[in-house]
């Protein structure tokens, strides 16, 4: 047996004891030693996630060492070995995973949304989910699932040296496209309310930084592109407006990113998707190419990576830790550690 944190119901989360799973010949068990919170289970807390069903253990983000592997695991995964955890499945069959797509796989049921996760004390993967990694301080291994959907969505924007950036909230995705556009040579603004993400993506490297709530937004990206509007804009919110704002702050021939979704119908002006001939994207998860970008980043900016981290919780009082972060919506990333 062992413990897990479960959401129940609307605004409720317990601990519960659960049975520990058995172990398949290519399965691993890993020893859950941090967890960070995303917005997905923050949401399924307060009842507006449409993806989970309940009572559901929330926990995607997720870093551990390798405690148990079944008799046809590799090498690479040995008693001890530090691991990040891949969190979606693909089934290998529908359009996406025959494309090579499999992030956007039509059947995926990602950890802590279409099925349990990891905010537990253990949990038991096939071992092509793990990634070992000996070199991350224990504490950064959580951060690189949230990072490397902002970078895959940096991919899908084909960012390139020089080009005019404009990322639509600052939330840990969103400064991932942040860090990942800064990395690729790109000059980037940041538009986002909460004064202290806009101090952080300065920090990482935005050129600019606005306030949507008191600032011109259009005025701005016109005077800072005179007049001609981003080269990429990447939407990181999930709010009818900013997608509308989105196709407002793209250049001619520029290209747009959905990473967030909107929660209500979005009405569009769609006459500028033709005029100014926009490459319109959405983004979902990540690739285990995104991953190892973002992990061969972490390893070359160190320190600086923990500047992500706001709160740190022990799994003790883990119950705490989705309630807190609803009262401070202003938090960037929350970590659960064991």
């Amino acid at each position: 047996m062992i413990k897990a944190l479960m959401i129940e119901s609307n605004q409720v989360a317990r601990f519960r004891t659960i049975d520990s799973k058995t172990l398949g010949a290519n399965d691993v068990r890993v020893n859950v030693r941090h967890v960070g919170l995303c917005g997905s289970d923050l949401n399924t807390f307060r009842g507006l996630n449409p993806l989970v069903s309940l009572p559901r253990i929330p926990g995607h983000e997720i870093g551990g060492e390798v405690v148990e592997v079944g008799s046809a695991v590799g090498d690479h995964l040995r008693t001890g070995t530090r691991v990040i955890v891949m969190p979606y499945t693909s089934c290998g069959t529908c359009s996406s995973c025959r494309k090579g797509r499999v992030n956007a796989c039509r059947y995926n049921k990602t950890l802590g949304v279409q099925q349990d996760g990891g905010l537990a004390e253990e949990i038991v993967l096939p071992e092509g989910k793990l990634i070992a990694n000996d070199t991350l301080p224990p504490r950064r291994l959580a951060l690189v699932e949230p990072l490397s959907v902002g970078f895959h969505a940096v991919r899908r924007g084909r960012v390139e040296t020089a080009d005019r950036v404009v990322v639509i909230g600052c939330g840990m995705i969103g400064m991932g496209t942040v860090i990942a556009s800064v990395k690729q040579g790109a000059e980037v603004v940041a538009i986002e309310p909460s004064a202290e993400k806009r101090a952080l993506a300065a920090d990482f490297g935005a050129t600019k930084t606005i306030d949507p709530l008191t600032d011109d937004v259009s005025a701005a990206i016109d005077a800072w592109t005179n007049g001609d509007g981003a080269d990429v804009v990447f939407e990181a919110v999930g709010l009818p407006q900013t997608f509308t704002q989105s196709v407002d702050l793209a250049c001619y021939g520029g290209r747009v990113v959905y990473i967030g979704y909107s929660k209500a119908p979005v009405t569009y002006d769609s006459k500028f998707f033709n005029l100014k001939e926009l490459d319109i994207m959405g983004s979902r998860n990540a690739t285990m190419a995104d991953f190892h970008e973002v992990i061969a980043h972490l390893e070359t900016i160190g320190d600086t990576a923990d500047a992500l981290i706001t709160d740190v919780f022990p799994f003790d009082v883990a119950e705490k830790a989705l309630p807190y972060w609803n009262d401070h919506p202003g938090a960037l990333k929350i970590i659960i550690e064991r």
